[in-house]
């Protein structure tokens, strides 16, 4: 019984939100033909103000995707979003 309540705490405390919101605006490109876009994803709060960590979350999720990361350009928290909206366009959280 003892480990049965241990499973639900801990799946409740895993279901929480996270804390702490985190993003980061980067530049990526794709090859054949030529194309870049700037983008804005959310990140770990673990990546956030470390441009290397966030690189390592971006780049596979790009990867995926048939886009090369160029560059994190910064981390941020939830206060510069909007303003990052209009120029992210349809890469805004996309990734």
């Amino acid at each position: 019984m003892r480990i049965f309540l241990q499973a639900i705490v801990a799946t409740l405390i895993l279901a929480l939100p996270a804390s702490a919101q985190c993003y980061a605006d980067y530049r990526a490109q794709q090859s054949d033909p030529t194309r870049f876009h700037y983008g804005v994803a959310e990140i770990p709060s673990s990546a956030c103000g470390d441009a290397q960590a966030a690189a390592s979350h971006l780049r596979p999720r790009l990867r995926q995707h048939g886009w090369i990361l160029v560059d994190v350009l910064s981390t941020f928290g939830p206060e510069g979003l909007a303003s990052r909206r209009e120029r992210a366009g349809q890469y805004h959280l996309r990734f």
